[in-house]
């Protein structure tokens, strides 16, 4: 039987260093003890293991077949007890220090600018760092911490809290509709002046379908085209046609009247695939302190169902 009691976490990165080094003194030098003493160390483990970890000659340390083996899973364990004692220090510390967010144009100044007077009076030693772009950013290379993107999330090079997923709604203003009413199904795109939002890949696709059935494209002939959300919006509230939009930016003005839902008896997109909002991070075990606290707090500010959703019959 072993005793793996034995093993602590000092023996296990004396381990590592000697079989990085494969030299008992220059782990000893490090350490600040003798060679006889990491040499003592070896044995230790090796009896609690049961196992040989080192073939010893007088010109080298040379890991064995189970030395190969244990070195993985001391790299985990080691990493692990040095990620839990970094989180477990950080409970006791406040974010401080400068925390870089990076957010799509709209969405930035709709939902997360307003957030910031309320995180910085809860983490008053943060200085916070905010740009707007609609630009692709990598976390790995952009001097970013916190990203909020709307999307598909396909990458696994980075890590991504997510808060929802982005519905679609098509809309249009009450003097709209009483003027030219409402289409009672997509074959009527023809016959309405359509605002079409036009961003670097192209115009909008409209896409709709029936709870069940398979998307479809219907191509559209906009009245007006533009690559800047808010002109359209200004243009939808004046009653000059309908618009596809999302809901974080169109839900309050169909909470309050200003825009009327149309078609919603069908699912509205862009895209066939799901767009989720979601904050991404580098990939990392554990997010830095003040990484975790940025995000937990959109996560509350957002809410569950996302805030923006509430009452305006969210499309699944």
């Amino acid at each position: 039987m072993y005793d793996i009691g034995n093993i602590n976490i000092r023996s296990l990165l004396i381990f590592i260093g000697v079989y990085e080094t494969h030299n008992f003194s220059m782990v000893a030098r490090r350490e600040g003890v003798s060679a006889s003493q990491i040499s003592r160390i070896i044995h230790q483990l090796e009896d609690a293991l049961g196992q040989q970890l080192f073939y010893r000659n007088t010109r080298a340390i040379i890991p064995t077949e189970s030395g190969h083996l244990f070195a993985g899973y001391a790299r985990a364990m080691a990493g692990n007890m040095g990620d839990a004692r970094r989180e477990l220090d950080e409970r006791s510390l406040e974010p401080s220090g400068l925390i870089r967010i990076n957010a799509p144009v709209f969405f930035g100044q709709r939902h997360v600018a307003p957030g910031l007077p309320g995180l910085s009076e809860r983490y008053p030693q943060l200085n916070i760092e905010l740009t707007l772009t609609d630009d692709y950013i990598d976390p790995h290379r952009e001097a970013a911490d916190v990203i909020f993107r709307i999307g598909s999330l396909t990458d696994s090079s980075f890590h991504a809290r997510i808060f929802g997923q982005q519905f679609y709604h098509l809309a249009a203003s009450p003097a709209y509709v009483h003027k030219h009413g409402a289409p009672e199904g997509p074959e009527d795109f023809g016959v309405h002046k359509c605002l079409v939002y036009r961003g670097t890949s192209g115009p909008n696709r409209w896409m709709l379908r029936r709870p069940g059935e398979a998307w479809i494209h219907y191509p559209v002939s906009p009245l007006m085209l533009s690559n800047n959300a808010e002109t359209l919006l200004i243009a939808a509230l004046g009653g000059m046609g309908i618009v596809l939009f999302p809901d974080w930016l169109i839900g309050e003005k169909l909470k309050n009247g200003e825009l009327i839902d149309l078609l919603p008896g069908m699912d509205i997109s862009i895209k066939t695939e799901p767009q989720n909002i979601a904050a991404i991070y580098p990939n990392a075990r554990h997010p830095r302190l003040n990484v975790r606290a940025v995000i937990d707090y959109y996560v509350e500010a957002f809410g569950t169902p996302l805030y923006w959703q509430s009452d305006i019959g969210v499309r699944r």
